[in-house]
């Protein structure tokens, strides 16, 4: 997720998208412990987003 795409969402639908990420992050990780990932960078990508959001949430919060 970009963060042009971030920063549309309002808050309750931020929270939401984090607990999905935060979920499918998990996920992905267990499989890739069973067996290799087609593309590893996978985990890369959705940690980053992850954060992306939670920057965005922490910034609306100090506002």
């Amino acid at each position: 997720m970009k963060q042009q795409e971030v920063i549309k969402l309002n808050i309750d639908e931020l929270k939401e998208q984090l607990v999905e990420m935060r979920k499918k992050h998990n996920e992905l990780k267990f499989a890739h412990s069973v067996s290799p990932l087609e593309n590893p960078l996978q985990l890369k990508q959705i940690r980053r987003s992850i954060a992306r959001v939670l920057t965005e949430i922490k910034n609306r919060d100090n506002k």
